[in-house]
């Protein structure tokens, strides 16, 4: 048995790899009909929105009620920019309202839209609540609600990129949603920095600081798993847009742990934070719709799968 495997391999081994063609170089999978800015900013936005109130509570609990109210603030108008940017895509208003006609929990889709429905309404009420300070019972229960659902609001569009066949996102299902919550992180914590005076902003300055290095770490994590499958990450209009957030993540983090408490150092972090968030959500964007238009991407891990189980299969019966 064990020589004619060892035969069998060597003869396989003869066999020149095929290279890879596709039907007259054409993509295997159609290219989503989603539109940049709007989707890549509406990815962006709900993620500063859900990270901004779990800011926002802990603030409030720590004391902080300035930093507490511009969190609300902040997260209330991203949230609003976020159902613009997603409807424009969508083309009509109707066309989200429908998508509440049903409940599917195995559908990313139908949980973000019930999500953005529950998530949109909290955070405006706890942003009109701080600011007009009428309420104030309505206005924590509004605040803890929207607090109760920011993680979700921030991980949950990266379930919906990996739910689709797009090889950049579907491979990506691992790391995705940790790096659209460190973004999410980042970018909230960025804003708070800009938003307050910086011996007021402890917490979102290390609110920043977790979410750029946990950001940091599951891209660097997302791109060696993938191995040749990442490559749409690292090149192209993509590569750029993640090396610039790259950069400007590494020197946020720089700036951060000198403890420097100038204010316009501290605010100019603040936006480098918030730009590099922004940055990594247009990267990933154009990262899927790459890969989706290079018929490589979608077949060649497909084989890797097929030759991993294959040799599987063979050392199994050795």
């Amino acid at each position: 048995m064990t020589a004619q495997t060892d035969h069998r391999r060597d003869d396989q081994s003869m066999v020149p790899p095929a290279e890879f063609r596709s039907y007259y170089g054409l993509p295997v999978i159609k290219a989503p009909l989603w539109r940049a800015p709007d989707v890549p900013g509406y990815l962006f936005l709900g993620g500063l929105a859900g990270a901004s109130s779990v800011l926002a509570a802990a603030s409030g609990l720590s004391g902080r009620p300035e930093l507490a109210r511009a969190a609300k603030t902040a997260a209330a108008g991203a949230i609003s920019l976020s159902v613009v940017a997603l409807v424009r895509d969508l083309g009509r208003p109707k066309r989200f309202l429908n998508m509440l006609r049903v409940f599917k929990p195995t559908s990313p889709m139908s949980i973000g839209s019930w999500l953005i429905a529950t998530y949109g309404p909290a955070a405006g009420v706890a942003a009109l609540s701080a600011v007009t300070g009428k309420l104030p019972r309505v206005g924590r229960a509004a605040t803890a609600a929207a607090a109760a659902l920011g993680p979700a609001m921030a991980a949950y569009t990266a379930a919906l990129l990996a739910d689709t066949a797009v090889p950049a996102w579907h491979d990506g299902y691992r790391e995705l949603p940790y790096v659209f919550v460190g973004s999410a992180a980042t970018a909230a914590g960025g804003l708070g920095l800009v938003m307050v005076r910086p011996e007021r902003a402890e917490p979102a300055r290390n609110l920043a600081l977790i979410g750029a290095a946990a950001e940091l770490v599951a891209r660097s994590r997302l791109t060696q798993r993938l191995g040749p499958g990442g490559q749409p990450y690292r090149s192209g209009v993509a590569g750029r847009l993640m090396e610039a957030a790259e950069v400007l993540i590494a020197g946020g983090l720089a700036t951060m742990a000198s403890g420097s408490r100038n204010a316009g150092v501290v605010k100019t972090t603040g936006v480098a934070l918030v730009t590099a968030s922004a940055l990594t959500r247009f990267g990933i964007f154009h990262a899927g719709r790459e890969s989706a238009r290079d018929p490589k991407y979608t077949v060649e891990p497909q084989r890797n799968r097929r030759d991993q189980r294959r040799g599987g299969a063979v050392d199994a019966v050795l």
